[in-house]
């Protein structure tokens, strides 16, 4: 993508007041990312901290979680092994097509994080929308991975719990909703409300392991079975043409690292577009096997009965799954902080750009906003986590934002990034660039629309 000679940012009335708030924003970049600071000078002067190596371990890190727990469910949505995994390769072009966008806009704004760049290249309304969708995004995850313990949490008490239960008989103490409530605020909680949280860059490398078990356990279920472990019917077409589009939430959400790869790139010591290429590229590939591995052999074990989460498809007393178990719920507690960190720092921005608090003001109130805020976040996720049992049904709604931030956002940069540049023709390769962001914009705003359509009037409506 060759830069012309035009200034991405030359509008820059229209995000003046980033001169406070943006500093702040930009705690919405990954705990384990270290940056320089942002400057006028140029971005490949090699200050960055971050090898090409270790960034793709950061993308493959921020791409992989709790997500691939969904993905057997989703390929027997989308019709069997050929359609999930031809539907993954098709996604996956414009998944990297777009984290290459993102760098080359970053690269020439000279901003370092996700809605930065586009509240600078594409200008206000749309880095409102931004923030407000990543705010959004971000509270629906926290929610999801509420429930994903309360998921495992009753497969893991019912292991250990060996006494017959009759009707109603059930102890307090072993209620879904109890057990929630009770490792939310003893654990989840006191983790979020610290102002800094790069301490979690540490037990997030031991939740990446977690996640690499957990797909280890399902591949080898799948080829050594347990005898009472028979699929009841594998299909192997999709049901309806559009069946294979419910599929699309849950691959959205799981390759969703778009928002902190901004900062991944400018970490680099070398953050140059054909690097930050080939670093997405090895990086998808490698999250593409382990999703496909998960999913795959998920499906194939249990076939069109498969839950959403595929762990609660397992017997409760299998002593590998329930490992797997625990450490879906370390990956999830320390996920849910960094989560809310992300959604905390854009609330943030929005609140200082539109009441004009100055830095002092600022500083004497930052203790006290932030507690409301995390509180607050805090206790409506748990609520809506409580009375939501189905974790398929929130992904339904929250994959629909993961394909903004993948086609959409990066589309409408890569639009008027070119559009910006001042030239006296416009080669091949330009119009090519344009018409693959309009193409972008148009499939993300499809995927967006009726993913969001299919939950509200089939999920949120059942």
């Amino acid at each position: 993508m060759a830069q012309g000679t035009g200034s991405i940012n030359s509008d820059y009335k229209d995000w003046e007041w980033s001169a406070d708030a943006g500093e702040r924003a930009r705690l919405l970049q990954s705990p384990s990312v270290e940056t320089v600071p942002k400057s006028g000078e140029s971005q490949g002067n090699g200050l960055g901290a971050t090898s090409a190596l270790g960034a793709i371990f950061i993308v493959v890190n921020a791409a992989l979680g709790a997500g691939l727990l969904n993905f057997p469910a989703a390929f027997s949505m989308a019709g069997g092994v050929a359609a999930g995994i031809a539907l993954q390769m098709c996604m996956l072009i414009f998944i990297i097509g777009g984290l290459v966008i993102l760098a080359y806009c970053s690269q020439a704004s000279n901003e370092r994080t996700y809605q930065e760049v586009v509240w600078a290249v594409c200008g206000k309304v749309p880095g409102v929308l931004c923030e407000v969708a990543i705010a959004v995004y971000t509270f629906g995850t926290c929610i999801a991975f509420l429930i994903i313990i309360g998921d495992q949490e009753d497969k893991i008490i019912a292991a250990l719990v060996t006494e017959p239960e009759e009707a109603g008989s059930s102890r307090w103490y072993t209620d879904r909703k109890f057990t929630i409530s009770i490792t939310a605020f003893l654990l989840i909680l006191p983790l979020s409300i610290p102002k800094e949280i790069g301490f979690q860059k540490y037990a997030s490398s031991l939740s990446v392991i977690g996640t690499w078990y957990v797909t280890a356990v399902i591949i080898i279920k799948y080829i050594w079975p347990d005898k009472e472990l028979v699929p009841v019917e594998i299909p192997t077409s999709p049901s309806t043409w559009t069946a294979v589009f419910n599929a699309m939430p849950t691959i959205c959400f799981g390759f969703q690292c778009h928002v902190s790869s901004v900062p991944v790139f400018n970490s680099m010591k070398q953050p140059e577009v054909k690097t930050w290429g080939a670093v997405v590229t090895a990086a998808m590939v490698i999250a593409l096997f382990v999703y496909t591995g998960t999913g795959v052999c998920g499906f194939l074990t249990f076939g069109a009965g498969v839950e959403q989460d595929v762990l609660l498809s397992y017997p409760s007393n299998d002593i590998p799954v329930a490992l797997a178990r625990a450490f879906i719920i370390l990956c999830v507690l320390t996920s849910y902080p960094i989560l809310h960190f992300c959604g905390r720092a854009v609330l943030e921005g929005l609140w200082l750009r539109y009441t004009g608090v100055t830095v002092e003001e600022d500083v004497v109130r930052e203790q006290r906003r932030r507690l409301l805020q995390t509180i607050s976040w805090f206790l409506l996720t748990l609520l809506l986590a409580l009375f939501i049992p189905d974790i398929g049904k929130v992904i339904s709604v929250i994959g629909g934002l993961a394909a903004c931030f993948i086609f959409v956002f990066p589309g409408l940069c890569l639009i008027q990034a070119k559009l910006s540049e001042i030239q006296e023709t416009r080669a091949i390769s330009w119009w090519a660039q344009v018409s693959y962001g309009v193409f972008m914009v148009t499939l993300g705003a499809f995927i967006f629309g009726q993913t969001t359509a299919n939950a509200i009037f089939v999920d949120l409506t059942a």
